[in-house]
């Protein structure tokens, strides 16, 4: 599963980002230490549909993730039917005291070259192939492959205190930059996946209230080892990315 704007990848190209070197500020980058309960090994298969200026799109999604003896690593790869493979997200690193620790987070999108961010944990920073940001490790920094398999190890440590309102802060690295990403629980749904009807949890990410983005709904299925069943990607501008659970296959 990876939070990224799947919708611009779609399209028949893509825009590279503008990219501003300068040092990132540190502010809104607090160190939130907190228990956690690492989800099991597993394939996950998610079907996509997709509007892109007024047209409909399909695809499908596989995030191939895998944790155990001190390290995880994370695969997840999405093909569109038009285009064939249009994005793939890798993230590897090792398990700490704050949950997934990442090493680096590689993002390949459609008919670009790879980007990478690196968090180099002798040095203390994450810094990124593309552009001259760099912000501080502290600790339970993430990306944006990561970042949702370290809100799930959360969810599994302590599901009670993930009630409507509350709220979950994550720092989460992307391809050159990195930013607070804010999760609040919504409510209890019924989604319909290819495992049949299961009861969710649905979270919410809104855009920084200063900035222009994406906002992104994802429902975590205490039942299915709060694995993510749905998620979804909305614009102001009515376009949208919907992927939705079809098979589990645990490993």
């Amino acid at each position: 599963m990876a939070f990224t704007p799947i919708k611009q990848l779609l399209a028949a190209s893509l825009l590279a980002a503008a990219l501003a070197p300068a040092m990132a500020a540190d502010d809104e980058h607090p160190v939130v230490k907190r228990p956690f309960k690492l989800a099991p090994s597993a394939d996950l298969v998610y079907s996509i549909k997709a509007k892109q200026k007024g047209m409909s799109l399909s695809g499908e999604s596989v995030s191939t993730w895998r944790a155990g003896d001190g390290t995880y690593s994370l695969l997840a790869e999405t093909k569109a039917a038009l285009f064939g493979k249009i994005l793939e997200q890798r993230s590897d690193g090792t398990v700490d005291d704050y949950g997934l620790a990442p090493a680096r987070f590689v993002e390949k999108r459609f008919r670009k070259e790879a980007a990478t961010a690196d968090f180099k944990r002798d040095s203390k920073t994450i810094v990124f192939s593309e552009g001259d940001k760099s912000y501080p490790l502290k600790g339970g920094e993430q990306d944006r492959n990561s970042a949702v398999w370290q809100l799930t190890a959360v969810a599994r440590a302590a599901p009670e205190k993930f009630v409507p309102g509350s709220e979950w802060a994550f720092f989460v690295a992307g391809r050159h930059d990195a930013e607070p990403w804010i999760f609040k629980v919504i409510k209890e749904e019924t989604v319909g996946t290819g495992q049949g009807l299961v009861t969710a949890l649905h979270l919410t990410k809104a855009p920084p209230t200063d900035k222009k983005g994406q906002q992104v709904d994802l429902w975590l299925a205490p039942a299915l080892d709060w694995y993510p069943v749905k998620v979804t990607f909305a614009d102001e501008d009515g376009d949208y990315v919907e992927q939705t659970l079809q098979k589990i296959v645990k490993k």
